[in-house]
């Protein structure tokens, strides 16, 4: 009589298991990348959507002091910009400040993305040089 050798039930129900385990991990691994790359994204699109804003603050217009806010692509991303008067930590009180010399004003961008819960957020500061009111109106 001729004996066969092959494998028992037993050991292929645990190939079956070790096979299932290394395809879940790998599938978790993959999932949790896809979304370090969607965040890496979405960063990066707040990123480019602030920077552009900046560069059109004062732009055609008087910079002044205040606040405003809006929203990119549909309301993906919501954006609140602060305006005020830039104050030097290193200035005494007693030094003056010419009435009509430029001064700096310091701009707060705040972009927040993301749906219900905890939001991702991107806060910029800049300093601007603003230019007096030739109407004589100060900032």
């Amino acid at each position: 009589m001729v004996r066969q050798r092959g494998f028992t039930l037993l050991e292929v129900i645990i190939a079956f298991a070790v096979l299932a385990l290394a395809l879940t991990l790998l599938l978790g691994t993959l999932s949790g990348s896809a979304r370090e790359v969607r965040a890496s994204a979405d960063a990066g699109r707040a990123a480019m959507h602030a920077q552009s804003l900046l560069d059109q603050v004062g732009v055609g217009e008087a910079l002044r002091p205040g606040s405003r806010d809006g929203e990119f692509e549909n309301g993906r991303y919501r954006w609140n910009l602060s305006i005020g008067r830039y104050v030097d930590p290193t200035r005494r009180a007693r030094d003056t400040i010419e009435p009509g010399a430029p001064q700096l004003l310091l701009l707060a961008l705040h972009v927040e993305w993301g749906e219900g819960g905890p939001r991702e957020r991107l806060d910029l500061q800049s300093l601007r040089l603003a230019q007096p009111d030739p109407a004589g109106a100060s900032l």
